[in-house]
């Protein structure tokens, strides 16, 4: 027998939140229903959804797999709350991407951040990538979450303490579909973590006011033209195309973000669209790295809230403005 972890989005607005429950059988993964109504998803009087799995992952922790799932209304159709079954057949493994988490340690009981118990900390400036009890929180809890997701098969590139105390990221890549799949577990890893440790996570775009800064998704992607056959011209073409339809693109980037992008904290101001080569204060950097690759390579799309959907971001990028470059 095995014990399969089953994790699904639930129907809040305006993001999803992760659920789960756990499913004892011999064989693969089958569909499985659950209380919609307990999930924003259904009403009292035909309350059954349909947990179709999509993917499965190694299980970190007492779970043999954990499986990702889509949400089905009664009849097999895609709920109205499942935004991954949009993507599916528009997103092939030539799309590359590299989703840049960041997010706040918090105290479960009052929400305050970590290292912030007694008030305000000093300014920003040791904290990024710093080394210290007195420049990190829980450096512990982003590490066993790196473990477990590369345990599970998610290939996590690399962790850092962020720009504020209690502040980290995780970068997390994969391809096509997969990478927004892989995304959510790796935040549901996340929070199972952190609930082990004791502790809560905050993905809100702007948790603490005032001159600090807030949390991202910066997203780098890329496909195959991009990374083989790159030009100047390529890029520069690509960003002009996510520029005109830059409120599209904002509107699927997750809520709350114009507190986060205001023109200051390494952003661009949310009514205002640019890019840049290596310039943080962009709506895209074009990375150092692709300008000296003879311009092959992938942009950062820095306008992503750290609580956005990523299934809403890839489906951005299938668009016909990016796609028919």
């Amino acid at each position: 027998m095995k014990k399969l972890e089953y994790i699904w989005l639930d129907g809040y607005q305006p993001e999803p939140s992760l659920r789960s429950k756990v499913k004892v059988t011999d064989g693969n993964p089958p569909d499985w229903s659950f209380d919609g109504s307990s999930t924003q998803q259904a009403e009292g009087g035909s309350s059954d959804c349909i947990l179709k799995p999509v993917n499965e992952y190694s299980g970190p922790r007492s779970s043999d797999s954990l499986v990702m799932c889509e949400v089905l209304s009664p009849d097999k159709s895609p709920h109205p709350s499942n935004t991954r079954n949009a993507c599916v057949g528009l997103l092939s493994d030539d799309w590359w991407f590299g989703f840049e988490q960041e997010y706040f340690f918090t105290n479960p009981e009052d929400g305050t951040i970590l290292g912030w118990e007694d008030g305000t900390p000093r300014p920003q400036g040791d904290y990024y990538c710093g080394v210290g009890s007195g420049n990190v929180q829980a450096r512990e809890v982003s590490e066993a979450h790196m473990d477990a997701c590369l345990e599970a098969g998610i290939m996590i590139t690399g962790t850092n303490a962020e720009v504020a105390l209690g502040q980290w990221e995780y970068q997390c890549f994969g391809k096509g579909l997969k990478a927004a799949d892989d995304l959510w577990v790796s935040r549901y890893l996340l929070y199972l973590i952190a609930e082990e440790y004791g502790v809560s996570v905050n993905i809100h775009p702007k948790p603490q006011e005032g001159d600090w800064n807030g949390s991202g998704m910066h997203t780098n992607f890329s496909n195959g033209q991009m990374r083989d056959s790159g030009t100047e011209e390529l890029m520069n073409s690509l960003c002009e195309k996510l520029g005109a339809v830059h409120k599209e693109g904002i509107a699927n980037y997750g809520s709350d973000n114009d507190m986060r992008l205001t023109g200051n904290h390494e952003t661009q101001s949310i009514d205002t669209f640019s890019y840049g080569v290596s310039d943080r204060g962009a709506s895209i950097r074009i990375p150092i790295y692709t300008v000296d690759n003879n311009w092959n390579g992938y942009l950062e799309d820095r306008r992503p809230a750290s609580n956005a959907d990523p299934y809403r971001i890839c489906l951005l990028y299938t668009s016909p403005s990016p796609r028919d470059s």
